[in-house]
């Protein structure tokens, strides 16, 4: 039996989450990991950032998602493709049974506390809320292309300047 000359590349998945980026049909995740420093005999948290290929935009700044290596580079900088997303920013879930949480609280709990003693005026109704998304362009700018804002010109108006 003949072993082939090619290596075959173990295709690895990472959970990682999405950061603002200027590059079309992609997203930058941060992955984090943790480095050992010898003299404190401690660890400390460190992310890598790597590009992955998004052209349906389905992850948005600060979503959770799942990423796989591709087999081969698409370029320089992409090596990685983008699988979906795991938790949307904002939508907090457990994730052992996949109950939404609110405050370390299941709002399953609360809603049950409200009915016991009343619900407030006041307090939020997380059934009547919007999904992430319904804001984009009044409160939520997250699509819009990021940049640098580097000097202040009143004639020059740039609302989406980081």
């Amino acid at each position: 039996m003949a072993v082939s000359n090619s290596v075959k590349q173990s295709l690895k998945y990472l959970m990682g989450k999405c950061v603002p980026s200027l590059k079309t049909n992609a997203a930058k995740i941060g992955i984090p990991r943790y480095e050992y420093d010898e003299n404190l005999h401690m660890y400390f948290k460190k992310h890598d950032f790597v590009y992955a290929h998004d052209p349906q935009k389905i992850c948005k700044t600060g979503d959770m998602v799942l990423i796989q290596s591709l087999p081969e580079k698409m370029t320089r900088l992409i090596q990685h493709k983008v699988i979906e997303v795991i938790f949307p920013l904002g939508d907090i879930t457990d994730p052992i049974t996949g109950k939404k949480v609110v405050a370390g609280q299941y709002r399953e709990k609360i809603k049950e506390v409200n009915e016991m003693f009343g619900k407030s005026e006041k307090g939020f109704d997380y059934d009547k809320a919007p999904s992430r998304g319904s804001l984009e362009d009044t409160r939520d700018f997250t699509h819009r292309p990021m940049f640098q804002k580097y000097h202040d010109d009143p004639n020059d108006p740039q609302p989406y300047h980081v």
